[in-house]
C-alpha cells in the first residue's frame, strides 16, 4: 500500500487512525475494532465490508 494514502486514511466511522496490517490486507479500526479489507491495492473503507475483531485480537 501506498504510505502516503495510509497516511490520509482514517476510520470512516470515528474518523481515528487505522493500523495497516499487511498479513491480513487489512486497515485495523482499534477504537471500533473493526477491520476493513484491502483488495487489489483498494482499501474497502465501507462498514458493511469490516468484520468485527474477535477479543483474541490485540493491535
Amino acid at each position: 500500500m501506498d504510505r502516503k494514502l495510509l497516511d490520509i486514511l482514517v476510520c470512516p466511522l470515528c474518523k481515528g487512525p487505522l493500523v495497516y496490517e499487511k498479513e491480513r490486507q487489512e486497515l485495523i479500526c482499534k477504537a471500533d475494532r473493526l477491520a476493513y479489507p484491502i483488495r487489489d491495492d483498494i482499501p474497502v473503507m465501507l462498514e458493511d465490508e469490516a468484520r468485527e475483531l474477535s477479543p483474541e485480537e490485540e493491535y
